[in-house]
């Protein structure tokens, strides 16, 4: 007789009542593989919404469904409480602020085999958070290269070994291996321990027919909000705690910020210099227009061609200044990693 074998599903949440009931539902019709039953691990980071009600809900029909608090509240904390309490011989980590297409295990599992890969993972297709057009345009700026770069999880790439998925479907040996997530990361904690796999000769496997649904922030203000105080300088914080999580994608954003700021006090100065930051900066905004253009007629909104072009513009300057901001508190010592010591990582 076949032993049937466990792969646990680890989901963080805190406030997602917009989302969770929809998140759960697809991940209750996943088809399961043949000799392989799941066990759904619900770490919820103290919501204060209801959250937790619409999950015990779920849970009066479904007993595999387990709920652990997280009384730190951030992502890296609830990973690894998922990951101690998984009983998996895979781990597959999810997002709350999604939902998946039933075969997402199963696809998952089988190229998880078939590449002998320590982490795999899919494509993310973008969705607006709501039917608002402040929501549409946070998906035309996070699902073209000029907005993104080279992040092929978010604009396509084809099958093979990448630098990191989205979330990720982990063989559960890896963490005995490597060690769990760095909890001094409340951001960028997925990419360091992904980089963190390849630094020791793991592998991570891409493939784009696993897709899922992700949605973004409801409008450009909550967005770059997100950009400035968590993404970018938890980017140079990651940088500094992990220098092997280096990317320059992450970091073009900082040289653009610096270009625009000293560009222009150099230019009061030095007037052919002026000639050269504004050549820049044209240059800059025709990839903009283009890139305005193309998803103007992707998305089927007119309005992307009036609005896209500064939004761009915004978005990257205001990472870029997050950055910046970045790299200052860790020269100082001020930065938000510097309150946990190292010893305190489990």
């Amino acid at each position: 007789m076949t032993e049937t074998k466990i792969i646990s599903i680890i989901l963080p949440c805190r406030n997602e009542e917009k989302f969770i009931a929809k998140c759960l539902d697809s991940i209750l019709a996943f088809t399961i593989p043949n000799t392989y039953s799941i066990e759904i691990i619900i770490i919820d980071g103290m919501s204060e919404d209801q959250t937790k009600e619409i999950i015990l809900k779920k849970k009066e029909n479904h007993p595999y469904i387990h709920v652990i608090e997280n009384p730190n509240k951030f992502q890296s904390f609830a990973l690894n409480i998922g990951i101690k309490a998984a009983k998996g011989d895979y781990i597959l980590r999810l997002d709350a602020h999604a939902d998946y297409p039933v075969d997402y295990l199963s696809l998952l599992l089988k190229t998880a085999i078939r590449t002998g890969a320590d982490n795999t993972g899919g494509l993310i297709h973008t969705k607006p958070y709501n039917d608002s057009y402040a929501a549409a345009i946070v998906q035309a700026l996070t699902t073209h290269p000029f907005g993104v770069g080279n992040s092929g999880f978010r604009i396509g790439m084809k099958e093979g070994p990448a630098d990191t998925v989205p979330y990720g479907f982990f063989k559960k040996e890896i963490f005995s291996k490597i060690g769990f997530f760095n909890e001094r990361l409340i951001r960028a904690q997925d990419y360091e321990f992904n980089r963190r796999i390849i630094k020791n000769g793991g592998n991570i496997w891409f493939n784009p027919n696993i897709q899922m649904s992700y949605y973004n922030q409801p409008n450009i203000i909550t967005f770059l909000k997100k950009q400035l105080f968590f993404e970018a300088p938890y980017n140079v914080y990651m940088w500094y705690l992990a220098p092997y999580a280096f990317a320059y994608r992450h970091a073009i954003t900082g040289v653009f910020a610096a270009g625009i700021i000293f560009g222009a006090l150099l230019s009061l100065f030095l007037p052919w210099f002026s000639v050269l930051y504004l050549s820049v900066l044209i240059l800059y905004f025709c990839l903009a227009i283009l890139s305005s253009i193309q998803q103007s007629i992707r998305y089927k909104k007119t309005a992307h061609l009036f609005t896209l072009p500064l939004c761009f513009c915004l978005y990257h300057f205001i990472h870029g200044i997050g950055i910046l901001w970045g790299c200052l508190r860790v020269i100082t010592k001020t930065a938000p990693i510097f309150k946990i010591k190292e010893n305190e990582i489990q």
